[in-house]
């Protein structure tokens, strides 16, 4: 049962968007293995299990239905949660979620610990801003996103909610590496030995390069040549 909810969002003192911890409630399972696990599945619960911070892992079980609507959030492998079992609270990410192949329905969450010292591996939606003020796609360029996620290596109480790209003024041909992407306070890639690419502004679909362009005008050339000739013999 879904015990509150903080707001999924806040401000940080840099003015970057990072994820704010959901409370939620979990019962603890006296057993565990797959008897177990199954046992909370008929009875309307997710089996999942806490470990990490060099401490016993906890096989508990949370309510489905909350989960459902939790698991559904864009960004849910970085999402904090505070985890209430009975008198103890845990501090988490979801560090792994298996789902049924057919139902897609949830059947076991492991849980990290996590606490304010913690660095984790997080993958961060992109989200690109001010393609209407982008020239390259005025002019009929297409944006070709490369990473829609980047792995970041961050700080577990700061998790960005996204990293935003700012496409105002970018013409066709243009690429935006990571480099060129401002970043939240302590937050570095998971990728460190290359300026990898997060986007491209393609040229537009049908239209031709520079190599295009030099076929056509020589085949241009190549049948004014030919008609030439031809009004040549005509006239002789």
């Amino acid at each position: 049962m879904l015990h509150s909810f903080a707001p999924l969002e806040a401000m940080n003192k840099n003015g970057v968007l990072k994820m704010e911890a959901i409370d939620i409630n979990a019962n603890l399972r006296e057993k565990v293995g797959k008897g177990s696990a199954r046992f909370a599945r008929r009875n309307g619960l997710v089996p999942a299990v806490i470990y990490g911070n060099k401490e016993s892992a906890l096989s508990i079980s949370i309510d489905s239905k909350t989960w459902k609507q939790l698991v559904q959030k864009q960004g849910i492998y970085g999402q904090l949660f505070n985890i209430m079992v009975k008198d103890q609270k845990y501090f988490v990410l979801p560090r792994d979620i298996q789902f049924h192949p057919v139902s897609e329905e949830t059947i076991h969450i492991d849980f990290l610990r996590v606490t304010d010292k913690s660095t984790v591996n997080v993958g961060i939606t992109v989200e690109f801003i001010n393609e209407d003020k982008c020239t390259g796609l005025k002019l009929g360029g297409v944006l070709n996103v490369v990473r829609s996620q980047v792995e970041l290596a961050c700080p577990a109480t700061a998790i960005p909610e996204k990293i935003v790209v700012d496409l105002d003024g970018l013409n066709v041909g243009d690429t935006i590496h990571i480099s060129s992407i401002d970043l939240p306070e302590n937050c570095t890639p998971t990728i460190s030995d290359r300026d990898f690419t997060v986007a491209t502004i393609a040229s537009p679909r049908g239209g031709m390069g520079e190599e295009d362009e030099d076929v056509e005008t020589s085949s241009t050339e190549e049948k004014t040549e030919e008609s030439v000739e031809e009004e040549s013999k005509e006239n002789e």
